[in-house]
């Protein structure tokens, strides 16, 4: 995949900042309920076999602007890993409903173990998610990121997933 969820990212969390933060100013900072996130998704890399992986994420307690620092670590069937931290954008409902749109951007680091060869420890990953907010603050969201090197090196593999994800308040 080329960079066209992390350029998603930009274009929404950007946008959403001219238009709704800076009247009152662009990153100032506003309390979130930090949330668990546990992700279960298939991944198609470039060249391999499908593998399956779990993941478990952080979001932060708050924010700034439209910006939510979160946190990520991987681990697929096939023994690789990744653990990155990054960005997260969210609309807070679409059209008065509990619905909502998320896009990320995470920076990490990858241990290949028997999984694709992304051609280095430093990767990019981006998501795109559509989500349900329940009342309890808990949500269900199905997702799809991309992970690359970024044209950091040479070759530039990819690899996609496609997950479901939950993630409720942390009250630890």
């Amino acid at each position: 995949m080329d960079g066209t969820l992390g350029l998603i990212w930009v274009l929404t969390s950007f946008t959403d900042m001219a238009l709704n933060d800076c009247p009152s100013g662009c990153l100032d900072t506003e309390k979130q309920a930090p949330q668990v996130l546990y992700q279960l998704g298939n991944l198609q890399s470039d060249g391999f076999q499908s593998e399956n992986e779990a993941y478990l994420g952080y979001d932060s307690h708050r924010r700034r602007g439209p910006f939510r620092p979160t946190y990520g670590l991987s681990f697929t069937t096939d023994g690789a890993a990744w653990f990155g931290i990054g960005w997260k954008w969210s609309t807070q409902y679409i059209y008065d409903t509990p619905l909502f749109i998320e896009t990320s951007m995470m920076p990490g680091v990858y241990r290949q173990g028997d999984g694709a060869d992304l051609d280095g420890t430093l990767q990019f990953r981006s998501a795109l998610g559509i989500g349900y907010t329940f009342d309890n603050g808990s949500k269900v969201t199905i997702s799809y990121d991309s992970m690359s090197n970024g044209d950091f090196r040479d070759a530039r593999p990819s690899r996609e997933t496609l997950a479901i994800r939950w993630s409720t308040n942390w009250e630890g």
